[in-house]
């Protein structure tokens, strides 16, 4: 039997913090390992529980999720640990900064428990998750400036399907989705995927959206 994803949440607020915790517990797959309050508990309780991925809020007292983010994920971290952040629209400035930090998924907080479930698996899994609102609203905005403009000799080359591929990706698709849209196999669209950051030189998918609203294939 598969251990269970061990998730640790982060957020300021006992309520949505509680209900958090509830949720994830209530999931065979899922195990709750820890629960804080701010940025530098969710550090040192890192440390302590050593979690699969960290649930984070972002405006929180004694050190903002941002920077616990930058701690636990960002460059040059040796262990770096998978980091989804919970957010709301008026916050999307945070958001932006968190994606620099090392963020590997982005939610609302008013988001259903099953969106909720289904972002902590996929970042567990090792995929990036952007959900479609944060996508189009959050990311066109400042795509420009998480991958500032910089002069290339030549930009790699992509064949039609792969930019067929990376468009959907940017619209916020799942690999099953876009597997359905182009009446293909989820294997497939894994091949293109991987493909596609392999020949753009990005980590994940987060970085493949933001490189198509930066060049302009998606508005």
């Amino acid at each position: 039997m598969t251990a269970p994803v061990r998730v640790l949440v982060c957020d300021d607020q006992p309520l949505i913090r509680t209900g958090f915790s509830t949720i994830i517990d209530a999931q065979p797959d899922l195990e709750v390992v820890g629960e804080c309050g701010d940025g530098r508990a969710a550090i040192e309780l890192t440390r302590q529980v050593n979690p699969d991925i960290v649930v984070m809020d972002v405006r929180m007292p004694v050190l903002d999720g941002i920077e616990a983010t930058r701690r636990l994920a960002g460059a040059g971290v040796s262990q770096p640990v998978k980091v989804l952040v919970v957010t709301t629209f008026n916050l999307d400035e945070y958001v932006y900064e968190a994606l620099r930090a090392g963020a590997s998924g982005f939610l609302l907080k008013d988001a259903p428990p099953q969106q909720l479930l289904h972002g902590i698996r996929t970042v567990a899994s090792g995929a990036a998750l952007l959900a479609p609102e944060v996508t189009r609203q959050l990311v066109g905005r400042y795509a420009a400036r998480i991958r500032p403009a910089e002069s290339t000799p030549e930009e790699p080359a992509l064949t039609p399907r792969e930019l067929e591929v990376l468009r959907l990706i940017a619209d916020g698709l799942s690999n099953s989705e876009i597997a359905a849209s182009l009446v293909i196999s989820q294997e497939t669209v894994k091949t293109y995927v991987s493909r596609i950051l392999t020949k753009l030189d990005l980590r994940d998918r987060v970085q493949a959206v933001v490189y198509a609203y930066r060049r302009g294939l998606v508005t």
